[in-house]
């Protein structure tokens, strides 16, 4: 296969050098060192991008899960933790991504509605209250979204193979639960305060496709995601963000259309959601709802190809997803991969990473990826355009979306 474009360019500008003695070679040819040097996304200072962000909106949107988290109750609950802190158990990877986490696993959800809430005009102006209600929703929001994370952490383990060996699985599976279910159960409580029944029917719809898509296509042991085997279709562009209206069997094997609706039900529902209930506490019109859904959207599928852009091109050995869009590219490209994917289908812990990321880099799925993100980015910048009129704000949402 041919150096694509996109990494002769980076290697004529990283090593003139070394782009003249490789450029007639195959990419086959380099290293794994050498591939995810040229592929690394540049450096970002996220951090800071957040601090500006925060000072729009006039709120610590970092600290927005601190009123539950810093309660009695969950404190009682977090004592508990100690116990796993010697174990591999996915709950501690999970409040590890939580408490130390950065770009790739902290998007912030609260602060883009927050965002998109100031950045709209309203006449009259907005009350006190009605900003109350916006926080709430961005907190809710957030608790929801870092509750879904952490009952992600739980660890099936077969009843004829439990032993003593498996009790801290048990365990972390139980606290799991709790402190899951304690986030999930404070924020149905706040939105039950908010007293709005068109903003509770919408954020229970994302509810839904949250808990559909723990069942959306075929799954290991773990309920780990595993791709659908790549079909040969025609057209792979159209999708819908209505996920009543996206059927199993119409998305899988699809690349775009399998990635976009398992992304949506896993999450990037939740955001557009958020965003559509914000303009509901607004007082915008329909049209304008909708619009906010579809920005939701559009945000939530940017950051997630960025995430698993940065996920497979970084240098570290840590599992990725194989139902990402880079893995589903790559299928498409080369099927004979997923037999490799295919022999470990009761464990996805059975694939061979690294050799597997050494094949995907091997094929354009990272340039498809960056495509991907682009499309979706320069679409939520478009529907902030046209939604947003206070330009501080709109400004800001473009660089939380470019910022990675």
């Amino acid at each position: 296969m041919a150096v694509s474009y996109a990494v002769s360019r980076v290697l004529r500008r990283a090593s003139p050098f070394l782009f003249q003695k490789r450029c007639e070679s195959t990419v086959a040819s380099f290293t794994k060192d050498e591939i995810l040097l040229m592929l690394r996304p540049p450096f970002t200072n996220w951090s800071d991008i957040i601090r500006d962000a925060e000072k729009v909106v006039g709120y610590p949107t970092s600290f927005m899960n601190l009123r539950c988290l810093l309660s009695d109750e969950f404190a009682n609950l977090a004592l508990y933790l100690r116990k796993l802190m010697g174990s591999n158990h996915l709950v501690m990877q999970t409040a590890k991504n939580i408490l130390y986490g950065d770009s790739k696993n902290l998007q912030p959800w609260g602060l883009i509605i927050l965002l998109l809430s100031k950045s709209v005009k309203t006449s009259p102006p907005l009350t006190k209250n009605i900003e109350e209600q916006q926080r709430n929703l961005a907190e809710l929001t957030e608790m929801i979204r870092t509750g879904h994370l952490i009952h992600h952490g739980i660890v099936n383990v077969p009843y004829n193979k439990r032993s003593k060996h498996t009790e801290s699985a048990i365990f972390g599976n139980k606290i799991a639960l709790l402190l899951g279910d304690y986030l999930l159960v404070t924020a149905n409580g706040m939105l039950a305060e908010m007293r709005n029944s068109d903003v509770s029917y919408i954020i229970s719809t994302a509810l839904k496709d949250l808990s559909e898509g723990e069942f959306f296509g075929e799954r290991d042991e773990q309920n780990m995601p595993i791709p659908g085997k790549p079909k040969i279709a025609g057209e792979d562009f159209e999708i819908t963000f209505d996920t009543n209206c996206i059927s199993v069997d119409e998305v899988i094997g699809k690349p775009r259309k399998e990635w976009t609706a398992r992304t949506v039900f896993n999450g990037v529902s939740l955001l557009g959601r958020g965003c559509q209930s914000a303009m509901v506490i607004n007082k915008q019109n329909r049209e304008t709802q909708n619009c906010a859904y579809q920005f939701g959207c559009h945000v939530g599928l940017a950051w997630q190809a960025a995430v698993e852009l940065q996920q497979l091109t970084s240098e570290t050995k840590e599992q990725f997803c194989l139902a990402s869009a880079p893995v589903l590219f790559a299928l498409e490209g080369n099927p004979e991969l997923y037999k490799v994917i295919d022999q470990a289908k009761n464990d996805v812990k059975d694939v061979d990473y690294e050799d597997l990321k050494f094949n995907i880099l091997k094929t354009d799925a990272v340039d498809r990826t960056k495509a991907l993100y682009e499309e979706h980015a320069q679409k939520a910048i478009a529907y902030i355009e046209t939604m947003g009129q206070n330009e501080a704000e709109v400004e800001m949402v473009k660089k939380l979306i470019n910022t990675f």
